[in-house]
């Protein structure tokens, strides 16, 4: 039995105590969206500034969840979420051996906007597992949190790749590659400035319109998927070994990539456009496709440049994330 102490400082049963917290964060794909679907290697980075915090407290007997969103999310996307939110509390609650769960409210309180590509809902999801064991003083692994967050992710966006639900937890850049997961060695150093478009990407219609170019020609979806695995290829070892300036040129090349697919928008572009003008590395849609968010590899002395000029270019707004490993993040 685990005890904690009260208020008096007399000990009591962690067990009956109505309300559990849980965080998680936001994340970017740096390269390998769609494409890791099909075999082909992904890296993405964990951005611990965006953060997520899910509350769950216990209001009586057995009964109804009901959520609370901020951030002001779109009622479809509330509703999409809940859904998902409920078969991964239900699925909590097999797996943990809960009986007699009680009616839950839940309160999803974070900085990430909503559908712009950079892992809201699998953040929210991983925020909500924690805060269930808190809540329930259950212990939950890294692969038992992943499984029920893909449980509100597959429901969410249809087939995930599980990128998403890795990442939001990470400390450290990681390497997906058919099914399994490392971090990434890092030997070169930047700023990532992830600017918002303010347009909500459509990440199921992108996979559907992939799809459809993929049926239309013959040898597109191989085609693609070798040209995506290559410039992945090559960016993890640029990253590895300290070539920003290779590592830049590569996204640049993956968002090429991506927009001859027809992933991209001319909002999306004019922004990759204002960064690689103001002197960034490289520039790249990150996510899903449709809308969503750029990620522009920049000099620490060029981002508050960049930062300028995508804001110029219809940017709503930009956060600047440091480009490191696990050493580097604060505990």
């Amino acid at each position: 039995m685990t005890l904690s102490t009260s208020a008096e400082g007399v000990p009591t049963d962690r067990r009956s105590r109505s309300a559990g917290i849980g965080r998680a964060h936001a994340k970017a794909v740096l390269l390998g969206e769609h494409a890791v679907v099909y075999g082909a290697p992904a890296l993405a980075v964990p951005l611990p500034q965006l953060t997520v915090t899910a509350t769950a407290r216990a209001t009586g007997g057995p009964g109804e969840v009901s959520f609370t969103m901020t951030g002001s999310p779109s009622r479809p996307m509330v509703t999409q979420a809940s859904d998902g939110l409920r078969r991964l509390i239900t699925e909590f609650t097999s797996a943990m051996g809960v009986d007699d769960s009680p009616r839950l409210d839940v309160t999803i309180d974070g900085a990430i906007p909503h559908g712009r590509g950079l892992g809201s809902s699998a953040a929210c999801a991983r925020a909500v597992v924690h805060a269930l064991a808190d809540l329930h003083d259950r212990e939950v692994t890294e692969n038992e949190t992943f499984d029920l967050v893909q449980t509100a992710e597959n429901m969410a966006h249809g087939r995930s790749s599980g990128v998403d639900a890795r990442t939001v937890g990470a400390r450290a850049p990681l390497l997906f590659h058919n099914g399994e997961v490392q971090e990434l060695s890092i030997g070169c150093y930047g700023l990532l400035v992830i600017a918002d478009s303010g347009l909500v990407g459509r990440t199921k219609d992108a996979v559907e319109l992939l799809r459809e170019g993929f049926e239309r020609h013959a040898g597109a979806k191989e085609r693609f998927v070798r040209r995506a695995s290559r410039l992945t290829e090559e960016a993890r070892y640029a990253l590895a070994d300290g070539r920003p300036e290779e590592l830049g040129a590569r996204l640049t090349d993956y968002h090429d990539l991506l927009r001859a697919a027809g992933l991209s928008t001319n909002p999306i572009d004019a922004l990759v456009e204002a960064a690689l003008t103001a002197g960034s590395l490289g520039a790249k849609i990150t996510g899903g496709g449709l809308g969503g968010c750029v990620l522009a590899l920049t000099r620490m002395e060029q981002a508050g440049e960049v930062s300028q000029e995508l804001y110029a270019a219809g940017a709503v707004q930009t956060w600047v994330v440091p480009l490191r490993g696990r050493a580097e993040h604060a505990p």
